[in-house]
């Protein structure tokens, strides 16, 4: 319940700052009622930061939960929404339309101009990725021959996108760059809507693993012997993170450190390892922190943008290192 309010509070908060200042009756009265705001308040809060907010929403809470999934899935404190390599899937299909127009002519740069284009190069290429995963995944029994897999595809995505990078101008570099910054400020209603889609697909698949992701704390042969198939299991638990992930990466650029960080956090904050507790207070905790992080990186008062790939990292990484001095013990 104080995860809910404070998520309430600080949605509420990054919705109030920005670079214009606007006063907070004014803004409920946008929300709640029609009001006789100014058309440019109206304009700032009801098409940019309501959106915004939401989409800080979606986004931390949607990694969190991936994050949490693939280090029970793996047993690995260090896995991540990105592990399978889907951020790196969709970082070279957004850098073969922005870097490669030499290869693709007319096809990229019309894909480039357009606002669903950067999306779908970036959904498909997380689709090659996690056709590939699952495909191995099929005829792996070895979980941690599956981490590997994802690293290296990860590795030899990486490695495309750096070449494509070395022969592009310095133009199509800088929108390459400024992408991987990722951003939550950019999505119109439209585009939220397919955003929240994916994300009630891949968190309803998580609510449903519940109780085999419970089994899978003590291991995947106890697990077997309490009758959970481990294939189908794995194949929902990849399925649920590429919606999330995925979807999350293509509208809002690959973010890094949520997703790896909030199920840490959450562990330190409430000691337990039972999901049915973990999964709502990780979806809340992913939720606060993006919307704190926007609220930094937007600097309020200011025109001045920063980086949300920045700040998640800066904000983020000092608290889980003070938890984790602090309590002298990890969880999970």
């Amino acid at each position: 319940m104080l995860l809910l309010i404070a998520t309430i509070v600080t949605w509420f908060l990054n919705v109030s700052l920005g670079s214009v200042s606007i006063p907070f009756d004014e803004i409920l009265g946008m929300i709640f009622s029609d009001g006789n705001s100014k058309e440019s308040w109206r304009y700032i809060i009801m098409d940019y930061r309501i959106p915004k907010a939401f989409t800080s929403v979606l986004a931390g809470s949607g990694l969190a939960v991936s994050g949490m999934l693939m280090q029970t899935m793996f047993r690995n404190p260090l896995a991540g929404p990105y592990v399978l390599g889907l951020s790196s899937g969709a970082s070279l299909g957004v850098a073969l339309v922005l870097m490669g127009a030499s290869l693709f002519g007319g096809i990229a740069a019309t894909a480039v101009f357009s606002s669903w284009g950067l999306v779908i190069a970036s959904s498909v290429g997380s689709l090659l990725v996690l056709l590939a995963v699952m495909l191995a995944s099929i005829r792996l029994k070895d979980t941690m021959a599956i981490l590997i897999i994802g690293l290296m595809f990860a590795s030899l995505s990486s490695a495309v996108v750096s070449v494509l990078a070395y022969f592009s101008p310095a133009a199509q570099l800088q929108q390459y760059v400024f992408w991987s910054y990722g951003s939550v400020g950019d999505l119109s209603w439209n585009e939220l809507g397919v955003l929240a889609f994916f994300w009630f697909l891949g968190t309803g698949i998580a609510i449903y693993s519940i109780k085999n992701l419970n089994s899978l704390l003590l291991g995947e042969q106890y697990a077997r012997s309490l009758g959970m198939n481990i294939g189908k299991n794995r194949a929902l638990l990849i399925i649920s993170t590429s919606f999330l992930a995925g979807s999350i990466t293509a509208f809002a650029g690959p973010i890094a450190f949520v997703g790896l960080a909030v199920p840490h956090l959450i562990r330190q904050v409430i000691p337990v390892n039972d999901h049915k507790i973990l999964l709502p207070a990780v979806i809340l905790g992913g939720a606060i922190l993006m919307l704190l992080c926007d609220i930094l990186a937007q600097l309020p008062g200011t025109d001045l943008t920063l980086p949300i790939n920045a700040i998640t990292s800066l904000v983020g990484a000092p608290v889980v290192i003070w938890l984790l001095v602090r309590k002298r013990k990890f969880l999970f």
